[in-house]
């Protein structure tokens, strides 16, 4: 399955470690994970020295060429809040979004509202990924796109 991983990058990066590692372990379950520079520790909250228009091109093209699309939306960040919104209304596509209770102090609405979002909400990491494999098998069951 080909999984398009969003994560803050102008909004913080205290969670780079955590994206590179369900990155990681998406990966070692077999999927090829478009991710840009989300995961990358070298990337700072300053954002990736390329062209604007560049990575937006670019990023909507993963988007489009993806399966599912999963983010992490403990930090809040506009960025990942369009891509969600391409993936659901441009393209199609599932999305799964992965949100730490404890970590604000609630998910946006836009997100949690949205019933075509699988919204995941975990304490830690060894809860989370179980509980995100099995959606992505759910997502991989579905023929249809998504409205």
């Amino acid at each position: 399955m080909t999984i398009y991983f969003s994560g803050s990058i102008s909004g913080g990066r205290a969670d780079v470690g955590l994206y590179r590692r369900i990155v990681d372990a998406l990966e070692a379950d077999g999927h090829h994970v478009l991710a840009g520079s989300v995961a990358a520790e070298h990337i700072t909250d300053g954002g990736d020295p390329l062209d604007p228009r560049f990575i937006f091109e670019r990023d909507m093209k993963w988007i489009e060429q993806a399966d599912v699309l999963v983010a992490e939306v403990s930090t809040p960040s506009t960025g990942v809040g369009y891509e969600i919104a391409a993936a659901r209304y441009r393209f199609a596509i599932p999305v799964i979004c992965l949100y730490r209770s404890a970590y604000t102090k609630r998910c946006s609405a836009m997100v949690s509202g949205d019933r075509g979002v699988m919204l995941i909400e975990y304490e830690d990491e060894a809860e989370m990924l179980p509980r995100l494999r099995e959606s992505l098998r759910e997502a991989g069951r579905s023929t249809a796109r998504l409205p």
